[in-house]
């Protein structure tokens, strides 16, 4: 019997509090085992040495893992199962007791976050591994892990029955002697399938110590290896064995695995059906010289890591972001299309304006409703993931692996500016790097902040980004911290201003809630260019908002202010959440219409009248109206809408800022005043900028199963909280354009 380990090191670099809202003493439990409950064992570590410390929270900690897996006489290798990795959150009140602070720890798990390492990833894995807790526990445990299949030794296994075979554990097959023949040419096979499997490890291991050491310029001499790896005697010994149809066949790479494989196909069982079996003397002795190699690879690379640890996450890191993108790309459908034409009507009934309104109701089928059409296809997408069998060789987050339906589906659709396309259109990501731009502080004002004389000046001073987020309708300040979060991953030297100053004053004024956030804004810049200005100087300023529902509204109002004019120069990133950028015309909600009129009719709400058109008899004379005529939109660099068709607390088409039917078909004042209002937007975003504008769509579809049948499904309540209450949109989103938040 041969014994093999896979060996799992996992390294504990930091532990990142984002939102823990209760104070206590927390620890990190690690646990790991096998998918298939038929073969479930739970690994236990080997060791663990702390690089650096004694706080293990700075310097880290390494945990070397194990999980053994017996091979018996009959059990094909490599396992088909997937280990899985098990961190828990454990929390304890601060208490003076030691021995109740331990006891409160061993059996306080507050939070779990499990990772899958598919069978493939099992022969060698090197990738960073973010762990998120839940929405109650936010910290990020930013590790890397490291696994190799490694070699534990074998031992001799002696049964009475010369004819009795042991499958796998706990289980035999009783063979009679017509069959034995048969039964030790399979078995032989079985091991040899061991061999390449472990050959499959050893050049895995080896490719990806190359790699590692290449990326951060740090050179492993393994010339005298690699001069020695390929043994001649045990090249010899092997090459008669076939592999080529062998169930289970794993795939290699490197000259010793190639010559696995013989030209004449199946071996002759039939004839001499031992003359391609090796003796058991010959393949213990390549098990045991495959398991030095990997052995001194693996302790190579624990070393390497050791004195590198810092460069090798960094790499990591970055592969780890680009590769999500590829993996996300399951629930994201990515699409380009040219800003549409300028909307015109003529208001009239006659033949020409037939003739005119072609190019405006040309966009839409009669019998489609926009809303219903995106839900019915991220259906069917969500249908397609069903069938898609996902067993990928990274590892996998159980967050979002776990259940892919319940991911939501997302359609990013890239507006092109098409008058004044001038760069290329090949990738989807084009030309992202031509993001950062110089410094935006020049010219006079109140706004303006000054850099510092001296040659040096540029070296020392500092960029300064603000990232603004406003809540929505009777919200709170920390509503939108999920956002939050991930933009604070993605860009940790973010100041964050979570606006305080309409809380529980929503139901007013527009007009009087932006001043408030423009003032807010305001103080909270001058603060932070303060603080930026003594410590040496201040480069440039990014100002970027976040809006949830209604929160857009006011934020587009606070930028309309004329104290906000200084710094309108500076705008970066606007996130709209599902926004009424166009207010509540043509609103197809009957029922949530009804509760806006009784809000308007009985509470006097001035902010619905102010949504529905109602606060002035000339709809001209309307706030939504004045609203769209300012420019509010053209200062900013990336402008990323994100609705739902699911929701139904705000019109899909005001969401996404684009026409629809009911308006297309509409000729009366109310049609032209929304054609109006539609227009002063996109020019503002077709308005010529001195860097590459983006202007993204981005629908997203929830699983809404789990909510079940109620109320708030009914009315279209819940995909409007649901972006509240979900960051994984917002990982997909944030982390597949990270560069927009930067």
């Amino acid at each position: 019997m041969w014994d093999t380990v896979q060996q799992i090191a996992i390294y504990i670099h930091r532990f990142h509090n984002l939102d823990l809202f209760q104070q206590g003493f927390y620890q990190i439990k690690v646990t790991m085992r096998w998918e298939d409950s038929e073969y479930a064992s739970i690994g236990t570590p080997a060791r663990v040495v702390q690089y650096e410390g004694p706080d293990a929270i700075k310097g880290g900690a390494f945990f070397c893992g194990s999980t053994t897996s017996k091979l018996f006489t009959t059990w094909v290798v490599p396992s088909t199962s997937a280990v899985i990795l098990k961190f828990e959150l454990l929390q304890a009140p601060i208490t003076e007791n030691r021995l109740e602070l331990l006891a409160y720890l061993e059996a306080s798990s507050v939070a779990v976050h499990e990772f899958r390492i598919p069978p493939k990833a099992l022969f060698g894995l090197h990738s960073y591994c973010p762990i998120h807790f839940d929405i109650f526990h936010a910290v990020l445990v930013e590790a890397s892990v490291h696994v190799s299949l490694l070699k534990a030794g074998s031992h001799a296994h002696k049964s009475s029955d010369p004819y009795h075979l042991e499958d796998v554990p706990g289980e035999s097959i009783d063979e009679r002697p017509n069959q034995a023949l048969a039964s030790v040419s399979f078995v032989a096979m079985n091991k040899i399938m061991l061999i390449k499997t472990l050959l499959v490890a050893r050049d895995t291991l080896l490719e990806e110590l190359q790699r590692l050491s290449k990326a951060i310029a740090q050179v492993i001499d393994f010339t005298d290896f690699t001069s020695k790896m390929n043994d001649i005697n045990m090249l010899d010994s092997i090459r008669r064995a076939d592999l080529g149809t062998a169930k289970g066949e794993v795939g290699g790479r490197g000259s010793l695995q190639n010559g696995l494989e013989k030209a004449n196909g199946i071996p002759d069982f039939e004839g001499d059906k031992l003359q391609y079996i090796l003796s058991n003397d010959a393949l213990e002795n390549i098990f045991h010289l495959l398991g030095t190699q990997l052995s001194y690879l693996w302790s190579t690379f624990l070393q390497f890591h050791r004195t590198n640890k810092k460069k090798i996450l960094r790499f990591l890191r970055d592969a780890w972001a680009k590769d999500r993108r590829t993996e996300w790309s399951i629930w994201m459908v990515y699409s380009k299309v040219e800003m549409p034409h300028h909307y015109i009507s003529s208001g009239t009934h006659d033949a020409s304006h037939i003739v005119v309104d072609k190019r405006v109701s040309s966009f839409w089928k009669l019998a489609d409703d926009p809303a219903q059409t995106a839900a019915t296809r991220a259906e069917l997408h969500r249908r397609s993931i069903a069938q898609m069998r996902i067993n990928a060789s990274s590892i996998q987050d159980m967050y979002i692996f776990g259940d892919p339906l319940r991911v939501p589906i997302i359609y990013v659709e890239r507006v092109i500016n098409a008058p004044r396309r001038t760069f290329s259109e090949n990738s989807y990501f084009r030309n992202l790097d031509l993001i950062d731009s110089p410094s935006l502080l020049a010219g006079p004002g109140p706004g303006t902040l000054k850099k510092l004389p001296g040659g040096n000046s540029h070296k020392k001073s500092r960029e300064l980004k603000i990232v603004v987020f406003v809540h929505g309708f009777q919200g709170h300040h920390l509503d939108l911290r999920l956002i939050r979060n991930q933009w604070l991953l993605i860009d940790p030297k973010i100041e964050i201003l979570m606006s305080e100053a309409n809380e529980e004053k929503t139901s007013g004024d527009f007009r009087e809630m932006g001043l408030r956030l423009a003032q807010e804004v305001i103080s909270f810049l001058k603060k932070k260019s303060d603080k930026y200005s003594r410590s040496g100087g201040l480069r440039d300023i990014k100002l970027s908002f976040v809006g949830h529902s209604i929160g857009n509204v006011i934020i587009r109002t606070a930028l309309a202010e004329s104290i906000m004019e200084p710094f309108r120069r500076h705008l970066y990133t606007y996130i709209s959440l599902s926004g009424p950028q166009l207010g509540y015309l043509y609103s197809s909600n009957s029922l949530f219409n009804s509760g806006m009129w009784f809000m308007k009719k009985f509470r006097g709400t001035q902010c619905i009248h102010q949504l529905t058109f109602t606060d002035d008899p000339n709809l001209k004379n309307t706030f939504f109206y004045r609203l769209c005529e300012q420019k509010t939109l053209e200062n900013f660099r990336h402008i990323i809408l994100i609705s739902s068709p699911q929701d139904g607390y705000v019109p899909y088409h005001s969401a996404r800022i684009e026409l629809c039917r009911a308006a297309s078909l509409d000729y009366s004042r109310k049609g032209r005043i929304f054609l109006e209002m539609l227009n002063n937007c996109l020019d503002q975003i077709r308005a010529p900028t001195s860097q590459p504008r983006v202007f993204m769509r981005c629908d997203v579809n929830f699983d809404t199963s789990n909510h079940g049948r109620n109320f708030n499904s009914f009315i279209g309540r819940t995909a409007h909280i649901e972006f509240l209450e979900s960051d994984i949109f917002a990982r997909f989103i944030m982390w597949s354009f990270q560069e927009l938040f930067r």
